[in-house]
């Protein structure tokens, strides 16, 4: 394997936010440089996304808005030039993104961090760091920094 087929398939968890362009702007170069496919995927961790199986529950709104958020993002990358796939999960994000990249044979997880401190991420948890320890899989983390742009953007209905 020659260095710039290092990478064939990459994972990249997003999470409707303006952290997403911090991660898909790294990306985007490093999956040309390698010619790589792109697996975009949201884990929905709502209640209703968390039991949708085991109650046989119809998809809620915010997983429709969830989806919706994917496949935009996902057809944007398409024309871009890039081979992509789109997978909403529903569960516990560090598992599903672990299980998800696994699946779907990826070479690499790359992902957005916000750079918590020791506190908030006691507090709120760290999907990053879950997936970090979860997964055989090499994981890219990226610190985010939302842009007025990319955070107007996710405002504007």
């Amino acid at each position: 394997m020659d260095d710039l087929t290092m990478y064939q398939r990459i994972l990249i968890p997003l999470e409707n936010t303006a952290y997403d362009d911090a991660i898909l702007e790294h990306v985007k170069k490093l999956a040309r440089l390698c010619n790589a496919s792109l697996v975009v995927v949201h884990v929905a961790d709502g209640w209703a996304a968390r039991n949708i199986h085991q109650l046989e529950l119809r998809e809620s709104e915010e997983m429709r808005k969830d989806r919706e958020y994917l496949e935009k993002r996902a057809a944007d990358l398409v024309t871009e030039g890039f081979e992509v796939d789109a997978i909403l999960a529903g569960g516990d994000p560090a598992q599903e993104i672990s299980a998800a990249a696994e699946r779907e044979k990826c070479d690499l997880i790359a992902m957005s961090t916000h750079g918590h401190k020791f506190l908030a991420d006691l507090v709120y948890g760290s999907v990053a760091e879950g997936v970090r320890h979860r997964s055989n899989i090499p994981v890219l983390m990226v610190r985010g920094h939302p842009t007025p742009k990319s955070a107007e953007a996710k405002q504007s209905p």
